[in-house]
């Protein structure tokens, strides 16, 4: 089991946690789960992050109000909390990675009415968080054949 002690900083090999909030009224025409199951992939081809460390989530909103108000008027916020360390072209990188699902997943969406897209990419201040999971472990012992 992984833990991380309080100041001992989350580190490049730590995280990310991936939240995606959305307008409720792009549903059903943006499927959440296709959302995140595209942002996590997004996520581990980058290279960047250990699958032990990747969490992905997404929250509907049901009360919003977006640019004039008009109710067809959505958006959806990605926020990409990651280990401390990273340079900014990695930063940058992997927000450009997820920025690009995000444009595909919701382009008919995006065409057809307003829609406010974002996705902001976060260091963690390792000083006050704290870890632990098995997580690590477990995906080494599927990629070597192993029960989980």
């Amino acid at each position: 089991m992984r833990r991380r002690e309080i100041g001992a900083g989350c580190g490049e090999g730590a995280v990310p946690h991936i939240i995606v909030e959305y307008s409720a009224n792009l549903e059903p025409a943006v499927s959440p789960r296709r959302l995140v199951d595209a942002l996590h992939r997004a996520a581990l081809d980058t290279g960047v992050f250990p699958i032990g460390g990747l969490r992905t989530r997404a929250e509907r909103r049901d009360v919003y109000a977006v640019a004039d108000g008009d109710p067809d008027n959505g958006f959806v916020a990605v926020l990409a909390r990651i280990g401390e360390g990273r340079d900014a072209e990695t930063r940058g990188r992997v927000a450009r990675a997820l920025m690009d699902v995000l444009e595909a997943e919701t382009a008919e969406v995006f065409r057809g009415r307003g829609l406010g897209l974002t996705v902001e990419v976060q260091e963690i201040d390792g000083t006050g968080s704290l870890k632990t999971n098995n997580l690590h472990e477990r995906m080494a012992r599927k990629d070597r054949g192993e029960a989980a």
